[in-house]
């Protein structure tokens, strides 16, 4: 194994000193939350990173002569410039926020199947009983089945649900009680509620337009916690409207966050929450260990897991 790698840590100081301990004795430089995380000594062979301010990084950046392998925290990666995923290997934190995700989704399923908020009794006046749906039997649809969308999946196979499901590339296995679906139009058709688990691409950007949205079944609930990109909001509110679309969770939206006022904000069936459908796990010690083992490959020219493909944007 080569010995003392220059890494530039641009994520937190307990994870700087986990690296540091590394059997390879590395040089761990920490740079954390930086306005400015381009500006990277000539030295850094290695950067992690889950910096936001990489959105604002000028146009003629340059690679450091001697950066050879980027590791992200997070799993999309569209905030970074191209130069950065395409000079240098970049892996990135895919699947490691499924399970806080997943649990997220089907709390807001319940949420709104159970009416929490309306039947919670203040008093004897409250003493009723209310309609209330739930979800054995229904049809949930994903857009994304990579790590994320097979995690709800199992959970939704756990509530004897339906799945129906579109992914990009080939399904080499296909999980149980899964329908595959080789358009986003088939799911949309379909699905009682739907899940957008969709990298945020050039490809996928707005792709829920009015077209496809138009195709909805009638009383769709939209949950989406992937990117605000995805999502033509001013088609969603027309939707809304309608009644095409019965009502959308948004843990994501484009800006984040939207501007005071926002039609969002104030839309009788909409939900809103800051982006934050991740939280609830013991996240850090597992990114600690996802690089940690990488960076055993890569240390011993060994392929590295959990690759970004330049080509497909994810």
């Amino acid at each position: 194994m080569r010995q003392n790698p220059v890494i530039i840590n641009q994520v937190s100081a307990k994870f700087g000193s986990a690296v540091a301990r590394h059997c390879s004795a590395p040089v761990v430089l920490d740079h954390i939350q930086p306005d400015r995380p381009w500006d990277l000594p000539e030295g850094a062979e290695i950067l992690v990173t889950n910096a936001s301010a990489w959105r604002n990084c000028p146009p003629d950046f340059s690679l450091p002569p001697k950066l050879k392998w980027v590791q992200t925290e997070a799993t999309g990666v569209e905030i970074y410039p191209e130069v950065l995923k395409s000079g240098c290997i970049m892996t990135c934190g895919r699947g490691l926020n499924a399970a806080p995700i997943a649990e997220f989704v089907f709390a807001a399923l319940l949420r709104r199947e159970k009416k929490l908020e309306e039947i919670r009794a203040y008093g004897p006046a409250d003493w009723n009983r209310p309609e209330i749906g739930g979800l054995y039997g229904r049809t949930l649809g994903i857009i994304g089945f990579g790590a994320l969308g097979e995690a709800i999946a199992r959970r939704a196979s756990a509530f004897c649900m339906n799945i129906v499901a579109y992914r990009r590339g080939s399904w080499n296995e296909v999980p149980e009680r899964v329908t595959p679906c080789f358009s986003p139009e088939a799911v949309i058709t379909r699905a009682d509620y739907m899940v957008i688990a969709a990298p945020f691409t050039s490809e996928t950007a707005g792709m829920f337009n009015d077209v496809l949205l138009s195709q909805a079944k009638p009383g769709l609930h939209l949950i989406n916690i992937s990117r605000g990109g995805l999502v033509d909001q001013q088609a969603l509110l027309d939707g809304l409207d309608s009644g095409r679309i019965g009502y959308a969770t948004l843990d994501v939206t484009s800006p984040e966050p939207l501007p005071d006022g926002h039609s969002l904000y104030s839309h009788p069936n909409v939900f809103i929450s800051p982006h934050i459908s991740w939280l609830g796990s013991k996240k850090c010690n597992y990114f600690l260990d996802r690089f940690i083992s990488n960076l055993d490959a890569y240390l011993c020219n060994q392929p590295l897991r959990h690759l970004v493909h330049p080509e497909h944007g994810y």
